[in-house]
């Protein structure tokens, strides 16, 4: 199943409460909980303008339909192709494909 990285642009996102944040957290899972098992979120990361999710869905569309019945923006989403870190210097196996390329 594809794994999607969704930014979200929020202006002074790395100000947010950790009651803010909860908040976020708690609603998105809401959201999911409706749509079923085929979208699973990952893990999040805040920065100071914004929060960059990680996702597992099977289309870019159902990212959408989650960030719109959560009130959330979805300002920019990228299928991750492969991971790499600092072993993949290493050897070749040490890179993981994703996915291949969609036409």
């Amino acid at each position: 199943m594809p794994k999607y990285l969704i930014y979200r642009e929020i202006p002074e996102a790395g100000g947010l409460t950790a009651e803010d944040l909860q908040g976020i957290s708690t609603r998105s899972r809401e959201v999911l909980r409706g749509m079923g098992p085929e979208i699973q979120w990952v893990q999040s990361y805040v920065t100071p303008d914004g929060i960059t999710c990680v996702y597992i869905a099977p289309n870019e569309e159902m990212i959408r339909t989650h960030a719109s019945r959560g009130g959330f923006p979805a300002t920019r989403i990228s299928e991750i192709r492969a991971v790499i870190d600092s072993t993949s210097a290493d050897t070749a196996p040490a890179v993981v494909k994703l996915s291949a390329p969609t036409a």
